[in-house]
C-alpha cells in the first residue's frame, strides 16, 4: 500500500530577507495634490515679543513726568464750570467794586493812599478764591474722581504739587490783572499825591500773591479735610472770625489779645498792603505777605504728609 509523501519543505529563506508580505508587489501610489501656498501669518502687534521674552507695545511708552501731571491738571481745572463762575465773580467784585469806590468818591477831594480805594473789592474776591481752592480738591474726594486721578498719576506729592501750582498760577494772574486794572482807574480818576513804586507793587503784585496764597493755604485745608463745605467753613473762619472775636473781646485785660487778633486778621493784612492798616502797630509794608507764605508752607507740608500716608 503506497504511503502519502510527505510535503517538500519550503526553502530556506535567505538572512535578511523580508517576509513574505512584504514581497508583495507595492501598490501604485496616487501623485498627490500640490498644495496652494499659504501667505505668512503676520503676528498681531501686541503678541509680538522680544527676544527675552518681554512684551513689546505697539504704542510708544514714554516716561512720565511733572508735565504731563501739570497739563492734566489744567485741562481738568479749566474744563469744570466752578472755575468760570468762581473766578467771573471774583473779577466782577474786584472791578466793580473798585469802580463804584473810584465813582463815589470822586476827584473833588484829595485822597491819600490813592490806591487804598482797591481794598474792598480785593477782599470780597479772596472769598471766591479761597472757595476756589477747596473745590479744586475736594470736589475729587466727593466724586470719587481722585482714584482716577491717582490712577493715571500714582505719585501723590506729583500730583498735588502739580495742582497747587496749576492754581497758584491760574489765581495770581488774574488777580493781579484785575488789581493792576482797579489801580489804573483810581490813578485815572481820583485825585491825590501819586504813588510810589512801592506801592503800585503792593496794590497790583503784592495784592495778587496775597489773595493767590490764600487760595492755596484753602486747597492745603482742603487736602486735609477731604469735605468741601467742612473745608470753606474752615477757611472762612480763618479769615473773619479774628475780627469777629476781636469785636466782643471787651475789656483791659483783653486788650493785648484783641489788639492782636486785628493786627494778624487777614483783612488788615490786606489792608496793610495798600496802606490803609487798621492799627498802626501792627505789620507794616511786605510783612503780611510773608507771614502768610509761612502759614501757607507749613499747611501744604501737613497736606503732602496726609496724602502719603493715607489711603484714598
Amino acid at each position: 500500500m503506497l504511503q502519502a509523501q510527505a510535503p517538500a519543505p519550503a526553502p530556506a529563506q535567505a538572512h535578511g530577507q523580508a517576509p513574505p508580505q512584504a514581497q508583495a508587489p507595492a501598490q501604485a501610489q496616487q501623485p498627490q495634490q500640490p498644495q496652494p501656498q499659504q501667505p505668512p501669518v503676520q503676528p498681531h502687534p501686541q503678541q509680538a515679543y522680544a527676544g527675552t521674552g518681554g512684551y513689546v507695545s505697539p504704542i510708544p511708552v514714554r516716561p512720565t513726568h511733572l508735565g504731563h501731571a501739570l497739563l492734566s491738571e489744567w485741562t481738568k481745572i479749566r474744563s469744570v464750570p466752578s472755575t468760570i463762575w468762581t473766578l467771573g465773580v471774583m473779577l466782577l467784585l474786584i472791578v466793580g467794586v473798585g469802580l463804584l469806590a473810584a465813582l463815589a468818591a470822586g476827584a473833588e477831594r484829595e485822597l491819600d493812599p490813592l490806591l487804598g480805594l482797591g481794598f474792598v473789592g480785593v477782599l470780597l474776591g479772596s472769598l471766591c478764591v479761597i472757595t476756589l481752592g477747596v473745590l479744586s480738591i475736594s470736589s475729587e474726594y466727593g466724586t470719587g474722581m481722585v482714584r482716577t486721578t491717582l490712577t493715571a498719576c500714582p505719585s501723590r506729592m506729583r500730583m498735588l504739587t502739580a495742582k497747587a501750582i496749576v492754581f497758584f498760577t491760574l489765581a495770581l494772574v488774574i488777580t493781579t490783572v484785575a488789581t493792576t486794572l482797579v489801580a489804573l482807574l483810581d490813578s485815572a480818576m481820583l485825585n491825590g499825591p501819586a504813588p510810589t513804586g512801592d506801592q503800585w507793587l503792593r496794590a497790583t503784585v503784592g495784592a495778587g500773591l496775597y489773595v493767590a496764597l490764600l487760595g492755596l493755604l484753602a486747597l492745603s485745608v482742603g487736602t486735609l479735610l477731604r469735605h468741601s463745605a467742612g473745608a470753606i467753613s474752615t477757611m472762612m473762619g480763618v479769615v473773619l472770625l479774628p475780627m469777629l472775636l476781636a469785636l466782643f473781646l471787651q475789656g483791659e485785660s483783653l486788650k493785648d489779645i484783641q489788639q492782636a487778633l486785628i493786627e494778624y486778621s487777614v483783612p488788615s493784612a490786606l489792608a496793610t498792603l495798600y496802606d490803609i492798616p487798621f492799627l498802626s502797630t501792627g505789620p507794616t509794608g511786605w510783612t503780611p505777605l510773608w507771614i502768610l507764605a509761612g502759614v501757607t508752607a507749613v499747611a501744604l507740608g501737613g497736606a503732602y504728609a496726609a496724602l502719603m500716608q493715607r489711603d484714598v
